[in-house]
């Protein structure tokens, strides 16, 4: 990834809506941007995340990584994106780049999600991530099931262009992606952005989620 650290204010308040958690940010919302340096720092200081719980839009057992085949993942392109990347704003640019296995790769510092295309960095967005009781995993997890209508089987909440990670419902989908909102655990994506995700992937394709890993072009990610 490029990395693009959050910049944002310190939260207060809690209001659960639909399945995600709302914190409240004293009137910021979506303006709160994702900057992007050119490797993945460690967040700023003053980047709180949330503290309260919001519903598991599933249940089961404990996350554990996908044990996947060591097949190294070569950076070769990043988008060229200028500035900071707001809640509720993606990028996506395949023009030219060549077929080939798709990786996604999700940094919880900087709550970015890029999809590569032969090592070709093809789309990014900011998204929601869990909350400090109920954390996004860190890990290397192949996609197992894609359901592009899925709901939520305890809470009734739409999960659209839902790609399952874990048997307990940590999932990539479609969300309402604004500052101070945050998943229970899932990664939630613009809506729109998450259709272009789930049309590029496929059963089995690697995500890897990782906290502040420093990564450029030419470097390489395996799952270990």
């Amino acid at each position: 990834m490029s990395g693009r650290i959050l910049i944002g204010l310190a939260l207060a308040g809690l209001l659960a809506i639909g399945g995600v958690l709302w914190v409240s940010t004293s009137g910021m919302r979506s303006s709160a941007p994702v900057a992007r340096p050119a490797a993945i720092a460690q967040a700023p200081a003053g980047v709180a995340d949330p503290k309260a719980t919001a519903p598991a839009p599933t249940s089961g057992t404990t996350p554990s990584p996908a044990a996947a085949a060591d097949t190294p993942f070569v950076i070769k392109r990043i988008l060229p994106i200028k500035g900071a990347i707001k809640y509720g704003e993606w990028h996506w640019d395949e023009a030219g780049v060549p077929a080939g296995p798709i990786v996604i790769t999700v940094d919880l510092d900087a709550r970015v999600l890029s999809i590569f295309r032969s090592g070709y960095e093809i789309g990014a967005a900011a998204v929601l991530l869990g909350t400090e009781d109920k954390p996004t995993p860190l890990g290397v997890f192949p996609i197992t099931e894609k359901d592009r209508n899925h709901v939520s089987n305890l809470y009734d909440a739409p999960m659209p262009y839902m790609m399952r990670l874990t048997n307990d419902g940590i999932t990539l989908h479609g969300s309402k992606v604004e500052w101070g909102y945050a998943s229970h655990g899932c990664v939630g994506m613009p809506e729109a952005f998450a259709a272009k995700v789930y049309g590029a992937s496929k059963i089995g394709d690697r995500v890897f989620i990782t906290r502040g890993k420093t990564v450029g072009m030419g470097d390489t990610l395996v799952s270990s």
